[in-house]
């Protein structure tokens, strides 16, 4: 299905943000105020990306867009998994993407893990780690710091060749060893101490040309930063573990990266502003926002039961398009703090706190430059505040930035960026799919060639090289052991570790159990047809991914562990040491049915039904959809499973496993107290000038791709509320809302509703003079004709 962009609100700035790699002095250093990079001070707006959530054609263009939303530094871990062995080609080419970056003007910080965490398989560990004896991740483990300390060598080597540290000329300015330890340090007791010594002075001697950090590590050693990840960081970090060190935030949290089954979560664009103005404002120099672009866990990347889109409600979606208002009000954000720049870096901090929810900060530099942020801390109260002879109104938990001391460029909850929502166009070239099915055989015991007397670990038995592996056995019952009676039936129950199943009796599908992100163990119980003679009990067990989080992850474990037959004349019969055959994987992986070759060894049959329970594939041929917007599968209509496009896997799904609360959404309004856009701002020199005649605030609209606005689909002004694609007008609204709308846009690439009250009404007119205006519209954006 082709994606195109429909509903809009208000307006895109494209900035772009140049930080060349010159001929100054080369290197970074940092004090308590800042890093200094080449010799320059600087304020660093970065975003997570990573490398091998997207193909490397799109590489550029996500990094553009990074750019124009006002980023000059882009955050990456190192993925060992991928690497092994010695793998960058393709998505897994990190020096090319650190290349990438750097060509375009942007500086790099460089996470090196080796445990990234990251929703990750296994935390980016290579699952032969695993099986290393007498290994303890993470931990003064004298197995494990040498195959760390290994992998660090090669990483920090490679980059050395390639002369991509900035004293080298090249764009990456810090790096990172481990990750979160604090999360698990007590876990380890003295090795954890150890071990946080140990990766440092091991890190800073292969390289120390470049700061190191640890995010969340209080205890860092003197020559590691350490930074602070979370929501709110301005008010949740205690400040960097030295009083030379800058304050740093490593991940300012976008949105929520979903697992299967999870009800949706968002994050407001104005809540994301908040935090990182006040940060700012708490003498932060740098944010990242993790994710800023999330793509796609393709293959089996992902951890336990995380989904294959990750963070798509970052301010880049999935697919690369922009996510409105998320993306233009942190880049808005971006302008007000730079014009800000000379005052943050140089100025003296002073706070003037008015009561528990009002405080004023003010950077100053006497004589020259001023700063100042208002802050109303009240989470639903507005308020007026009073600085330097003038008034200022404060919506509710909000910061207006005032980068001369006297004019509001910015405040985080008033937006004056545009709005959209993404929509899914069914292709015309792309359908009437002709579906094809192959269904596998249910294997017995005396199939499988791997015997063992009681199932196998589920992790140790696949060794990451598959999500499913085949357990069966088999009994013999003469007709008294069965229940007589016709209305009671035997019961099979599996006790597993996780995370998912399909049972079989007699080749029979009985059903399918499941565990979830937080409880990944669960109990499988159905009813069963026994027979008189041998029967088979055949279990297809299931991973989602192997664990990417917490203490001693080497020793979680999955699978059946216990397996029991209840209701025989007997009583209960445990089978669970009754003899097992396993096998790892199924037919169609091993014969590669999901690539051109693959699919000619098997016999496909057009669909007849729903599957009962069986492993089936099912193959189509499809033309390329029309147009150059990003192009998604729908699969709705299926259960579980992967999917696979011209012999590369794109991850996994799960549509059956809902969330109780289906598809989020998101929606901002712009209302009159908006201020003018902060494009209307600029520094000439240490002058603060207005760079346009007319200051006043408007719903500004643009169409993507040079389309036009085709339709006004719904304009309010007055106290509209509801959601993106579902806006209904509340108790107040000027009759004219619609008809200035299309005066206005209809027809145009670009435009400007204006918001002032004389407009929609007549002062004697106005059906409710006394409450705050709103404007919200939404329009359908089209090619013109």
């Amino acid at each position: 299905m082709a994606i195109s962009s429909r509903l809009l609100s208000l307006a895109l700035l494209s900035l772009v943000v140049s930080c060349a790699f010159g001929e100054k002095t080369k290197g970074v250093t940092y004090d308590a105020r800042s890093m200094i990079v080449n010799g320059d001070r600087e304020l660093l707006f970065s975003g997570s990306i990573h490398y091998p959530r997207m193909p490397p054609e799109m590489w550029p263009d996500i990094i553009r867009k990074a750019k124009e939303g006002g980023l000059n530094l882009i955050q990456t871990y190192v993925f060992w998994n991928i690497h092994e062995p010695f793998n960058f080609e393709g998505n897994n080419d990190v020096v090319k993407f650190i290349k990438t970056i750097g060509e375009q003007g942007l500086y790099v910080t460089l996470r090196i893990g080796p445990y990234i965490e990251a929703e990750w398989n296994q935390g980016g560990f290579p699952y032969w780690l695993r099986e290393v004896p007498n290994i303890t991740f993470r931990s003064y483990n004298e197995p494990f710091i040498h195959h760390m300390k290994k992998y660090s060598e090669m990483v920090i080597g490679l980059m050395k060749k390639e002369k991509l540290f900035a004293p080298q000329g090249g764009p990456i300015i810090m790096a990172q060893i481990e990750n979160e330890y604090n999360n698990v340090q007590l876990a380890y007791r003295d090795n954890g101490k150890k071990y946080v010594k140990w990766a440092a002075n091991m890190a800073t001697s292969l390289y120390n040309g470049v700061p190191w950090i640890m995010c969340k590590q209080k205890d860092a050693p003197p020559q590691i930063i350490s930074t602070c990840n979370g929501r709110h960081c301005a008010d949740t970090f205690t400040g960097p573990n030295g009083p030379n060190k800058p304050s740093l935030w490593t991940e300012n949290w976008t949105a929520q990266y979903r697992t299967f089954g999870d009800p949706p979560s968002q994050r407001a664009s104005e809540d994301i502003a908040f935090s990182v103005a006040r940060f700012f404002a708490k003498n932060g120099t740098l944010t990242n926002y993790y994710m800023y672009y999330g793509g796609t866990n393709y293959g089996r990347t992902g951890s336990s039961f995380v989904t294959t889109r990750y963070y798509d409600e970052a301010p880049l979606d999935e697919f690369g398009l922009y996510r409105e208002p998320k993306w233009s009000h942190l880049r808005d954000l971006h302008r007000a703090l730079r014009l800000s720049r000379r005052a943050l870096l140089w100025g003296t901090p002073t706070v003037q706190t008015i009561n528990q929810d009002l405080e004023i900060t003010i950077y100053e530099k006497p004589g020259s430059d001023c700063a100042a942020f208002l802050t109303n801390n009240h989470t639903t109260n507005p308020a007026t505040i009073k600085f330097r002879g003038k008034e200022y109104y404060l919506p509710e938990k909000s910061v207006s930035i005032l980068p001369d001391c006297k004019t509001v460029v910015y405040n985080t909850q008033t937006i004056v960026s545009q709005h959209n929502s993404r929509n899914f166009v069914a292709s015309k070239k792309a359908k009437n799919l002709k579906w094809e099915m192959y269904q596998e055989k249910v294997p017995t015991i005396n199939d499988l060639s791997l015997k063992n007397r009681q199932p196998l670990e589920l992790y140790s038995l696949t060794k990451d090289t598959s999500d499913y592996a085949w357990y069966s056995t088999s009994l013999t019952f003469d007709r008294h052991d069965l229940p007589m009676r016709p209305d009671i039936l035997p019961v099979l129950q599996i006790a597993s570790m996780g995370h998912a199943l399909s049972a079989f009796v007699n080749g029979e599908y009985i059903g399918f159990g499941h565990g979830n992100n937080i409880e990944k163990s669960f109990v499988f119980q159905k009813p069963i047809l026994l027979k008189p003679g041998t029967n088979t009990i055949s279990i297809l067990a299931e991973t989602i991914g192997f664990p990417n989080s917490g203490a001693y992850m080497e020793k979680r474990f999955a699978g059946p562990r216990g397996v029991t037959i209840q209701g025989l004349m007997a009583g209960t019969l445990d089978i669970t040491q009754n003899n097992w055959g396993h096998e790892v994987g199924v037919f169609g992986e091993k014969q590669e049915l999901f690539t051109e070759e693959g699919a000619k060894k098997v016999k496909w049959t057009p669909i007849t039904g729903p599957p009962k329970g069986v492993v089936t594939w099912y193959k189509t041929y499809f033309d390329a959809p029309e147009g150059n917007n990003p192009v998604a599968l729908r699969m709705d209509r299926m259960q579980k499973g992967m999917m696979w496009v011209n012999g590369k896997s794109l991850g996994r799904y799960w549509s059956s496993f809902l969330s109780p609360l289906g598809q989020p959404t998101q929606f901002d309004i712009i209302t009159e107290y908006h201020p003018p856009h902060v494009k209307s701002w600029e520094r000439s020199g240490t002058n603060f000038v207005a760079v346009v005649e007319d200051l006043k605030s408007g719903a500004h609209l643009t169409c993507p791709d040079n389309k036009v606005i085709e339709k006004v689909e719904f304009a309010s002004y007055g106290n509209p509320d509801g959601a993106c694609g579902n806006l209904f007008n509340g108790n107040c609204n000027s009759a004219n809302s619609v008809k200035i709308a299309e005066q206005h846009c209809l027809g145009k690439n670009t435009c400007t509703i204006p918001i002032e009250r004389e407009v929609y009404d007549e002062a004697s007119k106005d059906p409710c003079p006394n409450i705050f205006k709103i404007l919200a519209v939404q329009m359908k954006c089209g090619n013109q004709k």
